[in-house]
């Protein structure tokens, strides 16, 4: 069977199980079983290789990759990485998969976060936290988890980015409910928490409702609890003039921002994603509040 065979017979077991993008995602979990380590199996290579015979090996664990995509188990949980901030980022069933609409709340803390301390509670595989360590040159950053498994896939996002883009902010890991772990002041606390309404996750896409973390969904009868829990005891834990901004849904703009102005946050901003939809709230604490 050739490689072409192979793509093929993915492509239409996937289109079989109406799984999303089948063509997409068959060519993905043949690049992944074809790279080596960081050396990506590029489309180019694919077109002078294909009609090359694939080896057992091959044959076997991407069928097997395939297999489980039929499942509707998230293809980046079987590829084990993905892309944000164009920075490779490990992730599997301990974490909820790092889309690009939260990159517009990293790029819109970047220009803040030089020499200054974050925060980033709920941080999950770090993507955000990590992204901001990595491009943002702060002096140092916490991440924060419930999760002793999320935890896990953070430090190891770490220590790969130290290694593959030259990050070199001091990093400190903490396990623990929200505040509980943490310690100190910050100039910048970013936060990406759980934010969907308990009613709407049965409606989610197979994918995120019976594989991603259920802990990093559900955000209460209106999605709105971990925000109120943050919101009330952040000016304890950010510097004078600091910096709180979150993710949020496309429909919690107005009710995030009424939150911090009723702590008495200042600059209170709503900011929208490529698709012209509220993603991003942020606000600077007052001076005079510590």
């Amino acid at each position: 069977m050739t490689l072409e065979q192979l793509l093929t017979i993915g492509t239409e077991r996937l289109q079989k199980c109406q799984v999303p993008e089948a063509e997409l995602n068959a060519w993905y979990l043949l690049q992944a079983v074809l790279s080596e380590g960081d050396d990506l199996f590029r489309r180019s290579d694919y077109f002078l290789q294909r009609g090359e015979e694939a080896s057992e090996e091959v044959k076997e664990r991407y069928l097997a990759f395939v297999e489980r995509r039929e499942q509707r188990i998230p293809l980046e949980y079987i590829t084990g990485t993905t892309e944000f901030m164009g920075l490779v980022f490990c992730v599997n069933e301990h974490v909820l998969i790092p889309r690009q609409d939260t990159e517009i709340l990293v790029e819109h803390v970047l220009s803040e976060c030089r020499g200054k301390r974050v925060l980033d509670l709920c941080t999950g595989s770090g993507c955000i936290g990590l992204s901001i360590g990595t491009l943002g040159n702060p002096s140092a950053v916490m991440l924060s988890d419930i999760s002793e498994g999320a935890c896990q896939v953070a430090s190891c996002n770490e220590l790969r980015l130290r290694k593959k883009e030259g990050l070199e902010a001091p990093v400190e890991i903490v396990c623990g409910n929200l505040w509980e772990p943490i310690a100190g002041t910050f100039d910048v606390i970013v936060s990406n928490p759980p934010y969907i309404e308990s009613e709407v996750i049965p409606t989610l896409m197979p994918e995120v409702q019976h594989h991603e973390p259920m802990s990093a969904l559900d955000g209460g009868e209106d999605g709105l609890d971990f925000y109120r829990k943050i919101v009330e005891d952040a000016p304890k834990y950010l510097n004078p003039g600091g910096i709180l901004c979150f993710e949020i849904g496309y429909n919690q703009g107005k009710s995030v921002a009424m939150l911090m102005k009723e702590k008495k946050f200042q600059n209170v901003e709503i900011i929208k994603d490529l698709a012209g939809l509220d993603r991003v709230v942020s606000g600077r604490l007052e001076e005079f509040d510590v």
